[in-house]
């Protein structure tokens, strides 16, 4: 199963709406076949673990990471593929919420004569699903929020500078994040100060992730971001009463308006809920200030990644969070520590929410 949901974590950011499956096969204690599920959602780890087993199906343990699908879509369900190979067990790490899946499965192979065993390893399997659980769930995909500071907690010096607060090694580490998320996602004001491309680099050929700008009115130019349009899409999110949508149809690749909430802000609930619907199961979002503070209010953020820099900016530098207004400790959700480490001359911490 371990391998298995290694092998999973390769399609992170690339097959959504589909969850990453991972697949292994085994028969005489022997790995026969290796699946996970493929860019653009298919085939699925299944098909591909036993399109490599082949015959040596026949009477093997298929280990994977999430319930196999029991619905006809545009695929076969892969519990069938299942039984028609003639797997005489299958260990499942944790049941699909899906509810056209959602026990079908196992029940289907069992009825088939397949041993079933749930349950190994399923907090770490719904960890790696936590996306797609979230969008099946909860109707929102899985916000991961990043911050890079100084070690008093800012993101720029007074004067607007950021380029560059942490190191290499660090920078080189968040363009891996941006890969295995199913987009990346930042205010305007991110944009007009940075111009940023927000594409993943350095890691060869990849899969690239959606870029999205959460912009009230569209008051941003994003000139790095139309230009590169041939390598990742663009969306932009929007406000109803923006300007220059008819001139933003035609520079990006999917424009979404979005209600304003009571502080005539763009209500990030109902914009991460229309990213879902548009099949998004993962975001990456960095920034700025003002859009974190937003994610958290609202209580968004599932992970929180905060790189560290050996640096202090000062009262007057720019918050890597905007005002919360918050008076009372009781009134913030805590986040608990999953991972801490040092990359070249920073750290990383990864806080994860309950």
């Amino acid at each position: 199963m371990t391998l298995a949901l290694n092998l999973g974590q390769r399609g992170q950011g690339n097959v959504w709406p589909n969850p990453a499956v991972g697949c292994v096969i085994v028969n005489n204690s022997r790995i026969v076949g290796r699946g996970w599920t493929q860019p653009g959602g298919r085939p699925h780890a299944e098909a591909m673990a036993l399109g490599q087993a082949g015959a040596q199906s026949k009477n093997a343990t298929a280990y994977v990471t999430l319930e196999p699908c029991a619905h006809h879509g545009a695929t076969s369900p892969c519990a069938e593929a299942f039984i028609a190979a003639g797997i005489s067990r299958c260990v499942v790490a944790v049941i699909d919420p899906d509810p056209r899946v959602s026990g079908a499965g196992i029940a289907e192979m069992e009825a088939a004569g397949i041993q079933v065993s749930l349950g190994c390893m399923t907090e770490q399997a719904t960890a790696a699903h936590r996306g797609f659980f979230n969008r099946v769930v909860k109707g929102r995909p899985r916000v991961t929020l990043k911050l890079a500071m100084s070690v008093d907690g800012r993101i720029a010096t007074h004067a607007g500078e950021s380029k560059w607060i942490t190191g290499m090694e660090a920078r080189r580490d968040v363009h891996s994040l941006r890969a295995c998320h199913d987009a990346v996602l930042v205010g305007s004001g991110t944009v007009r100060a940075d111009d940023p491309s927000l594409t993943a680099r350095g890691l060869g050929h990849i899969s690239q992730p959606i870029r999205i700008v959460a912009s009230t009115n569209l008051d941003f130019l994003g000139t790095a971001l139309k230009n590169s349009r041939d390598i990742a899409p663009l969306w932009v999110c929007h406000g109803p009463n923006a300007v220059g949508i008819d001139a933003w149809r035609v520079a990006c690749d999917q424009l979404l308006e979005v209600p304003m909430n009571a502080d005539a802000e763009l209500d990030v609930t109902a914009m991460v809920q229309s990213l879902a619907a548009e099949g998004l199961t993962s975001v990456f979002c960095e920034g700025g200030g003002s859009l974190a503070a937003s994610l958290l209010k609202a209580g968004l953020v599932d992970d929180l990644v905060v790189y560290t820099a050996g640096l202090a900016l000062g009262s007057d530098g720019l918050a890597g969070v905007a005002n919360l207004g918050v008076e009372r400790l009781q009134e913030v959700g805590r986040f608990t520590l999953a991972s801490w480490r040092k990359i070249g001359t920073d750290t990383r911490q990864h806080w994860r929410q309950h």
